[in-house]
């Protein structure tokens, strides 16, 4: 059921974004307006869309949110604003997604325009999946990640909480019986092929990647 106001937390261009694809799922049915957390990033509209302050929204139950930030540590701090606020978070997925039944969404989950996920696949909370992204079968996805445009992950992968994969990555397959895992926080730079484990914390870039800090 669409909302009667959707709050995007954020009115950068990751935000702009989820504002047409919510306008994609549901049209005019739902008035949007952008959430800013500080005074110095808040004006009058933002392609036409009214910006407010976190601080000044008042809760309604026929309101939800989404947090619309590509920083999967800063997603976190302002979900956690927004549910303490007492806000429900929203699941988008834009209706030109490929997508199996056998697929499990969590809370505040973004998916955007062009991408293909296969079953077996399970997305923690507030994940966001960017354009034309592809999921291969027996794929976890931990909390406030976040693949960039064109990332594309093979069957059998387990990604951690917290991790941010760039721009047209590439992830090969694990097994069933020893998944290729990227552990929590970690980062994998724009156009890698990670072919093995990434260890929590590290940053990998290059083909094959390998660990750069």
């Amino acid at each position: 059921m669409a909302p009667r106001l959707l709050y995007i937390v954020g009115a950068g261009g990751s935000g702009r974004e989820v504002a047409w694809l919510a306008s994609d799922i549901w049209g005019n049915k739902t008035a949007i307006r952008f959430v800013v957390d500080h005074r110095d990033y808040l004006t009058d509209a933002v392609n036409g869309i009214p910006v407010e302050l976190l601080s000044s929204l008042r809760r309604d139950k026929d309101s939800s949110y989404v947090v619309a930030i590509g920083e999967p540590s800063l997603r976190s701090k302002l979900a956690t604003k927004m549910r303490d606020a007492g806000f429900q978070a929203q699941t988008l997925i834009h209706p030109g997604t490929r997508m199996s039944k056998c697929v499990e969404l969590e809370e505040g989950v973004v998916v955007a325009a062009g991408s293909i996920l296969t079953t077996g696949i399970k997305l923690a909370r507030h994940v966001h999946i960017n354009i034309a992204c592809t999921i291969s079968h027996d794929v976890t996805i931990g909390e406030f990640s976040t693949l960039s445009p064109g990332v594309h992950v093979s069957g059998h992968v387990r990604i951690g909480k917290g991790v941010f994969i760039g721009t047209g990555t590439n992830i090969i397959n694990g097994s069933a019986s020893q998944p290729l895992v990227i552990g929590d926080g970690a980062i994998v730079a724009a156009g890698a092929c990670v072919t093995r484990d990434v260890e929590s914390g590290s940053m990998v870039a290059g083909v094959p990647a390998t660990r750069r800090r």
